[in-house]
């Protein structure tokens, strides 16, 4: 939903509503800009997005709030399991996807995310999201790319051909 103020969802839950989801699509305050807010036009402001997952964070209990990140809109690999892990600190599901350019939209043009990216982004997202290792734990090359996942060899060779965290 949109990103409501503290009373509204407040009154969602009153009513019944168990789980909410505010989308916050991108792993930077700079993305967000270009993609949904001020430098797009947009209505969104990044730390009020931010905000809204806090109070409903508090008013629907961690666990119960989602949000979306899609991967390849210009962030670094650092900078999205960053973001990944403040969600999963918060108490914030983040589910995961790939950009994908739709005809007729502003990002037409624009590229994928390569296989490559998007599947480290998805082995880190499903090792952070199941309490495996932390952003703290990973290695970054000076470039951002994730180059150690911050559990053993064994584990990620595990978790890699159980072929989880792709599903």
């Amino acid at each position: 939903c949109q990103p409501l103020n503290r009373e509204k969802m407040e009154k969602l839950a009153e009513v019944g509503v168990d789980r909410i989801s505010i989308a916050l699509d991108v792993a930077t305050e700079e993305i967000f800009d270009k993609i949904k807010g001020r430098l797009a036009g947009g209505p969104y402001l990044w730390e009020k997005q931010r905000q809204a997952l806090r109070e409903a964070v508090k008013i629907f209990g961690g666990g119960f709030v989602g949000t979306h990140l899609i991967v390849g809109l210009g962030e670094t690999e650092r900078e999205m399991v960053q973001t990944i892990q403040w969600c999963v600190d918060l108490g914030v599901y983040p589910g995961l996807f790939a950009f994908t350019p739709i005809p007729g939209t502003l990002l037409e043009n624009s590229p994928q995310p390569s296989l490559s990216h998007y599947r480290r982004i998805q082995i880190a997202h499903y090792l952070i999201t199941r309490g495996k290792t932390r952003y703290e734990k990973m290695i970054f090359d000076g470039d951002g790319y994730l180059v150690d996942f911050g559990v053993s060899e064994d584990e990620l060779g595990q978790v890699i051909r159980a072929g989880t965290p792709f599903v």
